[in-house]
């Protein structure tokens, strides 16, 4: 019977040996890379001038593995330790070599690594760098636009393997202009002409800063001409967006005016009731909302935050609306016919809500959030972005203006409310309580200047002196339009936004805020009726 063969003994060890190469080298072939950071790459990162770690960053992003995507995120994030030694990635009081990823005691001389905002830019694009050959296509497309804010010649072989690698056609033009704001920043003027050339067809304000920061230190006249003629396209690109930009926030500024101006349609065009505290109403809608998100915060999940407006629309205008009846019944209804006096009480009963609220909450401002699905903005051009918190006021006005026309035209209440601003002793006769048809119509007005409170809470600050920012205007809107009209409110709402934005442009806010009030002046001295007037019996 034959003996199945052995090792000698003297060979066991070289075999292991071999054995454990092997292994070693397999490892390595499977994870390529896995060990391409070293100690010194780190050092050099964290510590000496400015320009020589930015320097030792690009590098290292050039062929960057794991280890050193974990250390420039360590860094961006002031989480790295270092003496004149070594680098450490700090986790609390615990020190981690950066190579290894092993745990190590910290030095007695070791300093944290102080980054100023140079620095700071120069993480952030190495971080966008890493992202290039991400799988997620909108993560790489980011990441392009980002190269593109900070460009650095340094990086041109890594945009250049990304673009070898990208399958997006829009993922590789975002990389193509990022390539060609990298050359912008070019030593060879050869390579700026280029990129100048090629930065021509962007449409991008970002691209525009790039241009105008190169043309302000550029030597060579061909690449000066270029950018110029560069800068030139990208303005004419960018002029509709401007344009469309300047209509966008008017046509918001109106919808915003709308809403105030509406409520005071219905108490002062159709009761005929100068009401100076309509401004305050306002505010207890804003205040209302700002109530509903802190009861939102308090006792409800996070999860429920998001729904906090929708709960504070009826509130607001519940709130307002009870108030309003509070004042028509204990104040209003003792001096209708007398608008005069009116005035004069109702701008004391507004100083006596400006008291309260701030006594109840403070003189200060209180912040109140938008909810998650109203942050953010629609990006229509390169440079206009339509915000979600105004399209969502743009619409709310659009559905409120519908309700009150359909309550006003099809509905009892808003026969009666007709019928008595036109003919109360006849109305009276007929059997409807007037006194019952005003406080519901100053009611009414009241709870839809809550509304406007609760939409303007979303795009400015909410304070005791909010409405005095309106009241003014709302009285503007309501007179330019014709005192009763609903149609008319609508115009002279989109029309005074849309002209103050307009002037803005060219002579500034003050100025436009002038001309605005001075063109309403020559107006009413023409047609006092405003915009639409009352024809036949209802004159």
């Amino acid at each position: 019977m034959t003996r199945p063969f052995r090792a000698a003994p003297r060979w066991r060890p070289l075999r292991a040996a071999w054995r454990g190469c092997a292994l070693m080298l397999l490892a390595l072939l499977l994870a390529p890379g896995a060990w391409a950071v070293t100690a010194e790459q780190a050092l050099k990162m964290a510590t000496g001038d400015g320009e020589d770690r930015v320097q030792a960053i690009n590098e290292a992003v050039l062929d960057a593995d794991d280890r050193t995507r974990a250390f420039i995120d360590a860094l961006s994030n002031d989480a790295v330790k270092a003496s004149d030694k070594a680098a450490f990635v700090m986790d609390g009081d615990q020190a981690t070599d950066p190579v290894t990823g092993a745990k190590v005691k910290l030095p007695d001389d070791a300093e944290d690594v102080i980054n100023n905002n140079f620095l700071r830019s120069a993480l952030d694009a190495a971080k966008a760098a890493l992202q290039l050959h991400s799988e997620d296509e909108a993560t790489r497309a980011a990441a392009a636009a980002a190269l593109m804010k900070d460009p650095d010649e340094s990086r041109l072989p890594l945009i250049d393997r990304a673009l070898a690698a990208e399958k997006s056609p829009a993922v590789r033009d975002r990389l193509e202009l990022a390539r060609a704001t990298t050359l912008l920043a070019s030593h060879d003027a050869a390579k700026r002409l280029q990129a100048a050339e090629a930065l021509q067809q962007a449409r991008s304000p970002d691209i525009k800063l790039l241009l105008n920061e190169q043309l302000s230190h550029e030597d060579d006249p061909k690449v000066k001409a270029a950018i110029q003629a560069a800068i030139a396209k990208i303005n004419e690109g960018l002029a509709w967006g401007d344009r469309l930009g300047v209509l966008f926030t008017g046509a918001s500024l109106g919808s915003i005016l709308l809403l105030a101006a509406l409520g005071l349609a219905i108490t002062y065009g159709l009761m005929g009731v100068i009401n100076m505290a309509h401004g305050e109403l306002i505010m207890i809608g804003a205040y209302a909302t700002y109530v509903m998100q802190v009861l939102f915060q308090r006792y409800l999940p996070d999860s429920a935050f998001g729904w906090y407006l929708v709960a504070a629309v009826p509130v607001s205008f519940l709130a307002s609306a009870l108030v309003g009846a509070v004042l028509e019944r204990g104040v209003i209804r003792f001096l209708y016919g007398r608008p005069l006096e009116t005035l004069l009480a109702t701008w004391g009963i507004s100083l006596v809500l400006i008291q309260t609220v701030r006594s109840l909450f403070g003189a200060q401002n209180v912040g109140v959030e938008n909810p998650s699905w109203m942050s953010g903005g629609w990006q229509v051009l390169p440079n206009l972005m339509l915000p979600y918190n105004r399209l969502v006021i743009i619409g709310f006005a659009a559905v409120v203006l519908a309700g009150v026309a359909f309550l006003i035209s099809r509905t009892r209440l808003g026969l009666f409310v007709r019928g008595v601003t036109q003919n109360r002793p006849i109305a009276s006769c007929m059997g409807v309580n007037t006194a019952r048809i005003d406080t519901y119509a100053f009611a009414l007005g009241s709870g839809i200047a809550g509304l406007a409170g609760c939409a303007l809470s979303q795009v400015g600050n909410v304070g005791p002196d909010l409405g005095q920012s309106y009241i003014v205007d709302s009285f503007m809107v309501v007179v330019l339009g014709g005192v009763g009209q609903l149609a008319g409110t609508v115009y002279a709402a989109l029309g005074l936004g849309l002209a103050n934005k307009l002037l803005e442009g060219w002579t500034g806010a003050v100025l436009a805020k002038i001309a605005v009030l001075v063109f309403i002046i020559v107006f009413i001295q023409k047609r006092p009726q405003g915009i639409f007037a009352l024809k036949g019996r209802e004159a």
